[in-house]
């Protein structure tokens, strides 16, 4: 395993982070453990969740499975770079959700609690609140760093312009401000690519993709029967909209001789300012599979020519991508 810097940090994390929003309502917490033990023997450090995921489990029941695998010992806690969100609605009373100051420290503590530790390395916005002012949030953040709850501020789906308002407030505070930034990124989602990156890059915020797969539909799911047919309807749909490209896709991944899950994962990895994809396993396999192999892979230019080919970004970054 490789490590890499997150944004301006001296915080050293693994090419891969592993995701964990699967744990509780897919994968059972045995299996959960597993694929965490697993992950820590492969050398990934960095694993993420949110406040939020359970699905029918119940929101909070993912950082609950965490909490009782850190509670197993073994210095399991001490290897892993923890990172987790807060933002969305944990119950139906109109403060229990969003980003104020309030909320930030109600959900941190009971985020801790869950997870049974005594600080988080990362703890990220899930969304940009507009009724938030940036003084309330960082003073609220700032609390936490103090008290030794947090270490690490991050963001995710932010815009461009989210960034730079929110490292430029908290600059002017003397507040370290936003080291990272989660974006839907990936072969088929390259909007970022106009003002996220970019943003990212001038402010020395690391960029952790998500759904690097597009919900499984850059891992080979044409040549995948069983994959296809377990398929929602919904994404059915989207996968005869994108056959065309997803023929393509294939096809030059198997002319390279490698899974198309690990060549969407080197792609990403290979884009300026991206630190770490998340993979969200939902079983052993899936992590010791094409995941890994990623790391291996190389590609060279006229590869990468012929994905851009398949799957063309936004044409650069703004304006330029769409002004003269």
């Amino acid at each position: 395993m490789r490590y890499r810097r997150l944004g301006r940090t001296a915080l050293q994390v693994s090419e891969l982070c592993l995701g964990t929003m699967n744990f509780g309502p897919t994968t059972p917490e045995d299996e959960s453990r597993a694929i965490m033990d697993r992950a820590l023997d492969l050398g990934i450090n960095v694993f993420d969740t949110a406040n939020r995921y359970g699905g029918d489990k119940g929101v909070g029941a993912t950082e609950d499975i965490l909490g009782r695998w850190f509670a197993l010992g073994g210095g399991r806690r001490d290897k892993v770079v923890l990172a987790t969100k807060l933002y969305g609605a944990m119950s139906s009373w109109p403060n229990d959700g969003r980003l104020s100051a309030r909320h930030i420290r109600a959900a941190c503590d009971e985020s801790l609690r869950r997870m049974q530790t005594d600080h988080i390395d990362l703890y990220q916005m899930h969304h940009v609140d507009r009724t938030a002012p940036w003084d309330e949030i960082w003073q609220a953040m700032e609390t936490l760093v103090q008290q030794g709850k947090i270490v690490y501020v991050g963001s995710s789906n932010f815009a461009g312009w989210h960034i730079t308002q929110a490292n430029e407030r908290a600059k002017a505070r003397g507040s370290l401000g936003l080291v990272s930034e989660q974006s839907h990124y990936n072969l088929l989602v390259r909007t970022v690519e106009l003002e996220v990156l970019p943003a990212c890059r001038d402010y020395g915020v690391g960029v952790i993709p998500w759904s690097p797969l597009s919900g499984g539909l850059l891992g080979g799911v044409l040549n995948n029967e069983s994959s296809s047919r377990r398929q929602s309807s919904g994404a059915l749909e989207r996968i005869d909209k994108l056959r065309p490209q997803l023929e393509k896709w294939e096809s030059l991944c198997a002319e390279l001789g490698e899974h198309p899950a690990a060549i969407a994962l080197a792609w990403l990895l290979r884009q300026d300012g991206v630190t770490c994809p998340i993979i969200g396993p939902r079983t052993m396999a899936q992590l010791e599979g094409a995941s890994l192999r990623a790391l291996d892979v190389s590609l060279d230019e006229a590869t990468l020519a012929g994905i851009d080919a398949i799957f063309p970004g936004p044409g650069g970054t703004a304006p330029e991508a769409y002004a003269w």
